[in-house]
């Protein structure tokens, strides 16, 4: 059974740049509500297993991918911030970084216009595409649409809605430019390295 993941910060540690309320409502009502469905769902394809029953399973599959991708992003998404403090790219990631992108300004850059830019519902995702041995820039609709296989996340950024509009209402690039001030780069070194 999926279980939550603790926040490694309290809820008020990432204010002024996202504010305690908009946090509580991500984390504890809808990063659960993936978590839960996602459970609900491993349960009813037990079920289906066991009673050789799969006629309902395109609609779990489905379910499946949409709710457990939800739930995945969201913890790398919680994770990859942190209470404002300098942290940067290590030397291995911002020479990958500077590799692909040709500086880290026009890596933010990119990743700051692809983010404002996801349509609907969805996400922007720095990762390493260990087969080209290359970093992208995604943008990921839904949880799970758009992406490529075997890629390995290394900063994300959710951009549905409900993960600034509280603060932010309909402006984007204010969320997004106060994103940069709470990302903990020692999480994205760390993925990297571990890659």
């Amino acid at each position: 059974m999926l279980k939550m993941i603790e926040l490694p910060y309290p809820l008020t540690a990432l204010e002024p740049y996202y504010s305690r309320e908009t946090l509580e409502i991500h984390y504890k009502t809808l990063y659960k509500g993936y978590v839960d469905n996602t459970n609900k769902t491993e349960e009813k394809l037990q079920k289906a297993r066991t009673e050789n029953n799969f006629s309902n399973i395109k609609c779990l599959e489905k379910d499946l991918s949409f709710f457990g991708s939800g739930a995945i992003l969201h913890e790398l998404f919680f994770e990859n911030m942190g209470p404002a403090m300098p942290t940067t790219p290590s030397v291995e990631l911002m020479q990958q970084i500077i590799k692909d992108f040709g500086s880290y300004d026009a890596f933010k850059n990119q990743f700051t216009e692809a983010s404002k830019v996801v349509e609907a519902s969805g996400w922007c995702i720095l990762a390493l595409v260990p087969q080209w041995n290359k970093l992208e820039i995604l943008q990921c609709e839904k949880h799970q649409n758009l992406t490529l296989w075997g890629c390995n996340p290394l900063l994300v950024l959710d951009m549905w809605e409900h993960s600034y509009f509280l603060q932010y209402k309909a402006n984007r690039g204010e969320y997004i430019t106060a994103f940069w001030n709470i990302v903990n780069w020692n999480i994205a070194n760390k993925r990297f390295q571990d890659r």
